[in-house]
């Protein structure tokens, strides 16, 4: 299992049907960027040494004023730590199956893993798309899951492919304007 400290990376390939074959296989691996890797490196750290001590003092307060028998307060911060515990592990987790993932220099000229997309609809809008890992995606700052329908339909296309995406909202056009 690839210890992000040992510095592993995987680089993916484009095998025939646009699907990301993986070098090293293991179903509990879990793909970042090395942006990503950081950001969930920071966060972690955070939790550790500020969210933890945090809320551990405040269950202290909490404890020593009410007790831990019908006290809002403490019953809020218990909550919390519990969330904050939680975080940790899933944190753990995620980064001890991680693997980074490079952009292979021999495709680039095709969407892969940690490729920037810019696609464009039929009636001209553009969108711009940052393929990463289900650990670090995030929609709103245009971070789509290299598993997501769209993030598969993208994997392994060229600029001005159009390809269709199945979406809850029906099928949708896209063409590909620009890959980085």
């Amino acid at each position: 299992m690839p210890n992000m400290a040992e510095g592993r990376s995987c680089e993916f390939h484009s095998q025939s049907l646009g699907a990301p074959r993986r070098t090293l296989m293991n179903q509990r691996q879990t793909f970042l960027t090395p942006e990503g890797q950081k950001q969930l490196e920071n966060e972690l750290t955070e939790l550790r040494t500020v969210r933890r001590p945090d809320v551990a003092a405040r269950l202290h307060i909490a404890t020593e004023s009410g007790g831990t028998v019908d006290n809002a307060e403490y019953e809020e911060v218990k909550n919390e730590q519990a969330f904050v515990e939680g975080r940790i592990r899933d944190l753990q987790d995620i980064l001890s199956n991680a693997v980074v993932a490079e952009k292979s220099p021999d495709a680039a000229d095709r969407v892969q893993f940690g490729s920037s997309v810019t696609v464009q609809t039929p009636d001209g809008r553009q969108r711009r798309y940052l393929l990463v890992g289900s650990a670090e995606s995030n929609p709103l700052e245009g971070k789509i899951s290299n598993d997501s329908p769209v993030g598969e339909a993208l994997l392994d296309k060229r600029v001005a492919d159009v390809i269709e995406v199945n979406t809850p909202a029906g099928v949708q056009e896209l063409t590909i304007v620009e890959i980085e």
